[in-house]
């Protein structure tokens, strides 16, 4: 067993190719040294601005040897009385075999020519040596480049490449037009602490090589560092370090070593509303915040970074930061300050001149628009007049931060400063909140609005949006989806879950789409339009209930009916319902009662389907003629549903699928009875109206079932 590693050295790569690449390879390298019949013991992958590495353990030296069966002609082509023909003879010159190896196996096609030959095993390190590129040039982002003449393509230029199988060289090259990399044993140090060159004696020591050029190639460890680090200084000063996700992920794959810098600004420039400053250290500086408290936004005149120059020159680092983000929280409280001149509602006239979508007209049309649908929102939610007031003044409101200087700048703070701003102009706090919380989620993850106001105003922002994009014709597709319609969707179905709003999406995009609020030059025919819209909804209702709620896709498929559009008009009339009868069902499957329901309703249901009834008739009194009954289990199947009716009427109304479902479970031994006990009855008749009444017996049943879901969809466990 050997150790093998490969580093591909670069010039500053971006932060976001790291994080990619590294996945990338963890996937491909291992499958592909299995598919050699290499599997080592483990793969490790490193990086850090200036390299990507790997490192194999365990890695077999050769693969084994072993027999291979190749198929050749059909047995009839090859053989012609008993002797070879030029087809056998060919097909074994292919293998560099003699006629004689041939050999005759029958297969599900006929008979056929087979060969079974040793293949010995190839050494390792020729193997590595003709996947090596392939594992570098595979790899996909963003934003690659060509560099010098050549053709190569790669995030930034490749400068050096380490190619080691224990202490040997494999000799590896990169040609990019008159260029040529060629792999060595020698890597780079840290470009200020350690620039010379570093030869790695072996594959087993290259961790250690990189620690004395003082490069922390793990990006884990290098991760915890910063963390520790950051939260250390920022206790230092008297407070707590804000540390995103986010801003450490990308700082950790923009140094090599780490190194910490605290800095600090003019107290005067706390008067800014927090996020401000946060957004442009976070977002621009990439700088952590100090807060004053572990769980306050409020903040210390204090910023950190992590640093990959000289720790020795950490005051001239730190002076440099300081001027520039004087400089950035300059421009930020000169835009706060002019902003507030001018009361949020002046700002309405302003979006007129920001094009929203060319077909769509301006954002100022968009707000007309999104207020009206508002209002539809409020009429079928019956909102109090009080939460309507404040809902028209946001719906009104919610884009005018939009052509502020503030927002101009930083556009991340779309909403925040529409907040504060309301704030300042004097109007309520639910409508100032509301203009903030029309946007969440602003992505997967994020927080949903929490007050009505929000909640509807964000509805209908999306509604808006998604009805306009699609009278365009632009629907999403595949991996395309510039408007974000699918998250737009998403966000729908999400809030009213989560505030379980009464919602009838059905009647509203009905409304609005009849209505013409969301008119253009091109817009498609209305039943189009609708029927586009409905069917995109409830994709991703079938998605979030399968990925966000996990549930098993033939229950998600037996509440949304397949291709039954009864099952969809539902589930979009009360999304509330939809995720209810999912979660339920479910349930049920997980404790066995299900399972024990299952078979009687679902043996009724395919043979209900050979009848004639509806799908909705619940009164068996109304389709069930009792005077054709030839069996007592026929009459005992008749009051069992007669029973049943009074309970489905009350699990339907109150959504109390318990209820139904206790109901089922009591029936299921007088239908099993019905169709193999002692009395049990041949449904099929050859009188067509005792068939045709067993039917409309076991409709009645299904019919009732079908309150909670199609039994039809479910998949037996």
């Amino acid at each position: 067993m050997a150790t093998f590693l490969l580093e591909v050295g670069t010039e500053e790569l971006p932060a976001s190719f790291i994080d990619s690449a590294l996945e990338q390879w963890r996937s491909r390298i291992a499958a592909s040294l299995a598919e050699q019949l290499l599997t080592p013991d483990s793969v490790e992958l490193y990086a850090t601005p200036r390299r990507l590495a790997v490192l194999v353990h365990g890695l077999p030296l050769r693969q084994p040897d072993r027999e291979e069966d190749f198929k050749g002609p059909a047995a009839q082509a090859a053989f012609k009385d008993g002797k070879p023909t030029k087809a056998a003879e060919g097909f074994a010159r292919s293998k560099k075999a003699s006629v004689e190896a041939l050999e005759i196996r029958q297969t599900e096609k006929g008979e056929f020519v087979f060969l079974r030959q040793a293949i010995p095993g190839r050494a390792a390190a020729e193997i590595l040596v003709d996947l090596i590129p392939d594992w570098i040039k595979g790899l996909e982002g963003k934003r690659f480049m060509r560099w010098g003449d050549g053709d190569l393509r790669f995030p930034r230029p490749i400068r050096w490449l380490v190619t080691l199988l224990d202490n040997d060289v494999l000799p590896v090259t990169l040609i990019n037009g008159s260029e040529r990399c060629e792999s060595g044993r020698t890597t780079q140090g840290h470009r200020v602490l350690h620039p010379e060159p570093i030869a790695i004696p072996t594959a087993s020591a290259y961790l250690d090589a990189l620690q004395t050029a003082q490069i922390e190639v793990d990006c884990d460890r290098r991760q915890a560092h910063i963390r520790a680090q950051v939260e250390a200084a920022a206790q230092a000063v008297g407070g707590y370090a804000s540390v995103s996700a986010t801003l450490l992920q990308e700082v950790t794959n923009l140094v090599e070593s780490v190194s910490i810098v605290v800095g600090k600004f003019d107290p005067g420039f706390l008067e800014l509303p927090p996020e401000v400053i946060i957004t442009e250290m976070e977002s621009h500086q990439r700088y952590f915040p100090v807060l004053e408290a572990q769980s306050s936004t409020d903040l210390l005149p204090y910023f950190i970074t992590a640093s990959n120059g000289d720790p020795a020159k950490t005051d001239i680092i730190a002076a440099g930061n300081e001027r520039v983000i004087r400089a950035r929280l300059s421009d930020g409280k000169f835009f706060y300050d002019a902003d507030r001149k001018l009361p949020l509602e002046g700002y309405l006239p302003r979006l007129e001149t920001v094009t929203f979508q060319e077909d769509l007209g301006s954002v100022r049309d968009k707000v007309n628009r999104l207020s009206q649908i508002a209002d539809r929102l409020a009429d079928q939610l019956q909102v109090s007049e009080g939460d309507r007031q404040a809902i028209q003044r946001a719906a009104l409101l919610c884009k005018a931060d939009l052509v502020t200087q503030m927002v101009g700048e930083f556009p991340e703070l779309q909403g925040v400063m529409g907040q504060k701003y309301a704030h300042s102009s004097g109007e309520s706090s639910a409508v100032a909140t509301a203009i903030f919380e029309h946007y969440l989620p602003r992505g997967a993850g994020d927080q949903l609005p929490q007050s009505l106001p929000g909640q509807v105003v964000g509805l209908a922002d999306r509604l808006d949006t998604l009805i306009g994009i699609f009278s365009l014709g632009m629907l999403p597709t595949g991996s395309s989806d510039p408007f974000a319609l699918r998250r737009a969707a998403n966000a729908v179905v999400n809030i009213t879950w989560a505030a379980n709003l009464p919602l009838n999406l059905h009647q509203l995009l009905e409304q609005v789409v009849s209505d013409g609020m969301v008119q253009s030059s091109k817009t498609t025919p209305v039943a189009t339009l609708l029927e586009q819209l409905k069917d995109f909804f409830l994709q991703r209702i079938r998605t979030l209930l399968q990925e966000e709620h996990q549930i098993d896709y033939d229950l998600v498929n037996a509440v949304l009916g397949e291709n039954d559009r009864e099952y969809a008009e539902r589930a979009l009339r009360d999304l509330l319902d939809v995720r209810d009868r999912a979660l339920f069902l479910q349930s049920i499957r997980r404790n066995g009662v299900l399972e024990s329901i299952y078979e009687t309703v679902n043996r009724a249901s395919r043979l209900a389907a050979q009848g004639n009834l509806d799908t909705v008739q619940l009164d068996s009194q109304a389709v069930v003629n009792v005077s054709l009954f030839q069996q007592p289990s026929e009459q005992d199947f008749y009051n069992a549903l007669v029973e049943l009716a009074p309970q489905t009427k009350t699990a339907q109304t109150e959504r109390d699928y318990h209820t139904l479902v206790e109901a089922l479970a009591q029936i299921a031994p007088i239908v099993s009875g019905f169709f193999d006990g002692p009395q049990s009855v041949l449904v099929m008749d050859s009188d067509p109206a005792i068939r045709q009444n067993r039917l409309n017996l076991l409709g009645v049943l299904r019919n009732n079932a079908r309150i909670l879901a199609d039994f039809g969809a479910i998949v037996k466990q």
